[in-house]
């Protein structure tokens, strides 16, 4: 267990194969259960369009606030340890598949690394990241404007909120 303070992170969560909102809810339990991370909340969870390759499933996504004592790589190795071991397998570029775990925003830090940008750099091109994050942090800025902000503004055709599971909508 690390000394460092936490710090929160904002991660983005989706899937298309197999049961998407028990594969979130798995890797949210695989994350909290690293002794330097706890779940803190949790978006609700929104069918969307597939984005970038259209001849697949639609897709569930949801974002959710995490705290952590881990430098952004560890907290990366361990969100692709979790799609790991939740069988994501990489075949194509937005492709289908079981689980997707990405870091939005590591508190204030801005990233620029092999392997990490921080901010996510396509975080205000897609509905699918957007709406779900306005409902945890609707004030956190991005180019200038809110969250909520870009969230307004952008086409949500497609997009549908659904249930949580166990009533875990916006708590983990």
């Amino acid at each position: 267990m690390s000394n460092r303070p936490y710090e929160s992170v904002l991660i983005g969560l989706g899937g298309n194969l197999g049961d998407p909102q028990q594969n979130m809810l798995a890797a949210l339990d695989l994350i909290d259960a690293d002794p330097d991370c706890r779940v803190e909340e949790v978006s609700s969870y929104w069918r969307t369009p597939p984005w970038g390759k259209l001849d697949q499933p639609d897709f569930i996504n949801a974002c959710a606030r995490v705290s952590t004592r881990l430098e952004p790589h560890e907290f990366l190795a361990l969100c692709l340890t979790s799609e790991k071991a939740l069988k994501r397998v990489r075949l194509e570029r937005w492709g289908p598949r079981s689980i997707d775990i990405d870091i939005l925003f590591f508190g204030n830090r801005a990233i620029s690394e092999e392997g990490l940008t921080v901010p996510h750099p396509r975080i205000a091109e897609r509905a699918f990241v957007l709406v779900p994050l306005a409902e945890i942090a609707p004030d956190l800025v991005l180019g200038g404007r809110s969250i909520g902000e870009h969230a307004k503004e952008i086409d949500k055709t497609g997009l549908s909120t659904l249930k949580a599971i166990n009533g875990k909508r916006t708590r983990f």
